[in-house]
């Protein structure tokens, strides 16, 4: 016994030290490999080894040097996405719409279930077993639960020569390896999967046209799940009417081997001796389409929705966050149940899980600090707050009217060289004449008194001229400063109603200095008196790539201000890749767009003293802005319908609210070029 005991240690060790050459060696062979070994069975087994073998080989001795590099844990993911039309319109990988015409012809028409009738809220189907795994808190419980079911099957095989095997049959083999009671953990599955599972908007209208017309519908699914738990998630997805419900684990026949076809039938032929036409409607290429076209079935092929997933979705992310978020996105993008514009598509794929994940830690910092009330700053804090009012109604927030221009007209008289820099010194040799620069300024009635016939107005602000033109403002600056007065203490009388009780508040803004939530901060504390604490929140900050990237430092430290996405204490491979000069701040920018107008500050009416807001010129494409607010709404929706019973998944980093736009900026930004092309945003103080 103690012999054999050794050998058997001898050799546990001599595969862990070959495992560790074959496959651990390299990054590379060991990402191939698990990505075809892992989740086969019979045959494909051996032909793995000799695949790991091959891979060796081709590394080590072809010296094929790209084999040793990775695929999943690439630092940027850059993939090709479809920039000519909507991304379900690209004819390569579109979906193409089923024809109703064409089932009503036939007489059986079968239904394949899940990624057919029923979608879940995730990219893999196994994605739920990280849910389980959470419920039961039991670590690694996907990879677990996925390697249990292929156990079963083996052991299936082994003994009755058939793969097809059902939950408990699962879940004994889990309990074997876990000692988690097999019963609790398959109803706490079938709980959740109950849960978890909708009905696909677009098969729903074809199931129930169907039925309406008076077709014999079944439904035949390859599944572990038994017809009776099978039957419950049918009816809460609003799916009946149908005759038959044949399930593999059942009938011990399947649709793969052709047998379950033949099921189906056998079922019909023995009703009468009418001969009659079968269609059967899947998302397997094998499965549903092949066995079934060999099995006297019409095939009508229903595009697996995550078919698409590793071309156009973002894979480096979180594993369980990234899991839903593709889920819902694809299952949104190719169920052909929604008419997405590329605008609209814009804000869901691209915006939706960034203004949820920002809405989240809002309202976490909120809480942990005892904040209250929530001022989300015009124009970038509208969607926001459209999306926060939605998620959180019961905290305390406010849209309050803010902008570049306004912010450093009213905070002049302490921030003076912020003023200088974004009124003046951004717009040299801009094309723009001295008085434009004025007006812009709002000093065109001071600008005799300014200048005093010593230059001339019609002249171009350029670096020549530019030393001359701020001594003037310099030797005027108490003149400038009484000119925005009574702008100050207008915005001082708005926000002092707006603050109201509230003794702690935080500023909203997409970013990316910072600067409004700041100018706010100081005018609250030095020029309205308002006794309120004031924190900025802001998206992300200025970057790496910035020509003053350090200019929020001090606030982000003592905590003035606070960012979600990056900063250069936090993600700092984003704080480094963000690239301002590339336009992300304006593709960000374009997520939180409002269709109102820009703000340019608040002034006293003339005749009755009351407190008037003052707009610029309209937006030049408002409709292309509601319908990326609207797709940021819809995706929000969706996610808070699935996992509102599941706190933790509103838990979504900086980094992986960010990881969609790595994609959008694939390739020199050519799809964010396609989009914002109709749009007109700037960086400019307007």
């Amino acid at each position: 016994m103690m012999i054999t005991y050794f050998y058997m240690e001898e050799y546990c060790a001599m595969r862990k030290e070959l495992y560790s050459l074959l496959v651990n060696k390299s990054p590379g062979i060991c990402d191939k490999y698990h990505n075809f070994h892992d989740g086969k069975t019979g045959l494909w087994i051996p032909i793995s080894w000799l695949y790991l073998i091959w891979l060796n080989f081709a590394y080590y001795i072809l010296c094929f040097k790209w084999i040793g590099k990775t695929e999943t844990v690439s630092i940027y993911e850059e993939k090709h996405l479809y920039i000519k039309g909507t991304e379900e319109t690209d004819p390569k990988h579109g979906s193409k719409e089923l024809s109703i015409e064409k089932l009503l012809l036939c007489d059986v028409i079968s239904f394949d279930i899940f990624d057919t009738l029923i979608l879940r809220p995730f990219s893999e189907p196994t994605d739920l077993f990280h849910i389980i795994g959470q419920r039961i808190n039991y670590m690694d419980f996907k990879r677990i639960r996925t390697e249990a079911e292929i156990a079963a099957r083996k052991k299936k095989f082994k003994e009755q020569g058939s793969y097809e095997v059902n939950i408990a049959e699962i879940w004994n083999q889990v309990e074997q390896v876990t000692g988690i009671d097999a019963e609790l953990g398959m109803q706490l599955e079938i709980e959740t999967e109950l849960e978890f599972c909708y009905a696909n908007p677009y098969m729903k209208k074809i199931y129930d046209e169907l039925i309406a017309r008076g077709k014999h519908v079944v439904i035949t699914s390859d599944m572990y799940l038994p017809a009776d738990v099978l039957k419950k998630i049918l009816a809460k997805c609003g799916y009946t009417g149908y005759e038959y419900l044949f399930v593999s684990c059942d009938e011990n026949k399947s649709k793969v081997e052709g047998d379950l076809y033949q099921l189906v039938k056998s079922k019909y032929t023995a009703l009468d001796d009418e001969p009659k036409k079968f269609a059967h409607i899947g998302d397997n290429p094998v499965s549903d389409v092949k066995k079934a076209e060999e099995n006297g079935f019409g095939a009508f092929h229903y595009k697996n929705v995550n078919a698409n997933s590793l071309l156009y979705r973002a894979y480096d992310m979180s594993p369980i966050i990234g899991g839903a978020y593709r889920g819902i996105v694809n299952n949104a993008i190719y169920s052909q149940a929604n008419n997405f514009t590329l605008n609209k598509e814009y804000g869901f794929i691209y915006g939706g899980l960034f203004v949820l994940g920002y809405c989240h830690f809002i309202h976490e910092y909120c809480a942990n600090h005892s904040v209250d009330k929530i001022l989300f700053l015009s124009r970038d804090g509208e969607i926001i707050k459209r999306a926060y009012d939605y998620l959180y109604p019961d905290d305390d927030t406010e849209y309050v009217y803010i902008s570049r221009l306004a912010a450093v007209k009213w905070s002049a008289q302490f921030m003076k060289y912020d003023f200088l820099r974004k009124m003046v010194y951004h717009k040299v040799n801009q094309g723009k004449s001295l008085s434009k620069v004025l007006d812009e300024m709002e000093l065109s009635t001071i600008a005799d008194a300014i200048f005093q016939d010593t230059c001339s107005l019609d002249k171009e602000l350029t670096s020549k001229n530019i030393d001359s033109f701020i001594d003037a403002i310099d030797k005027n600056w108490n003149s400038v400063l009484e000119t925005y007065r009574p702008q100050v203490k207008a915005a001082g009388d708005y926000y002092r109603a707006v603050i109201g009780h509230a003794k702690s508040a935080v500023a909203v803004d997409i970013g990316w200095a910072g600067s409004g939530a700041i100018a706010l901060k100081t005018l609250f504390e030095n020029a309205w008196n308002i006794d309120c604490r004031l924190t900025g929140i802001v998206a992300g900050t200025n970057t790496a790539t910035n020509s003053e990237p350090d200019m929020s430092e001090t606030m982000l430290l003592d905590g003035s201000l606070v960012s979600y996405l990056y900063s250069s204490r936090d993600n700092r491979d984003l704080w480094k890749k963000h690239n301002p000069s590339k336009g992300y701040n304006l593709y960000f920018e374009l997520l939180t767009s409002s269709a109102q107008p820009s703000f340019k500050g608040f002034y006293y009416d003339d005749t009755d003293g009351s407190i008037q807001a003052r707009f610029g010129n309209p937006e030049p494409n408002p409709e292309g802005i509601k319908e990326i607010q609207d797709g940021i709404m819809q995706f929000i929706t969706e996610y808070q319908a699935h996992f509102k019973n599941y706190p933790y998944m509103f838990n979504i980093s900086g980094r992986d609210a960010y990881a969609p736009m790595f994609l959008a900026a694939s390739h020199n930004e050519k799809y964010l070029k396609a989009v914002y092309k109709n749009f007109g945003l700037t960086e400019g103080v307007e």
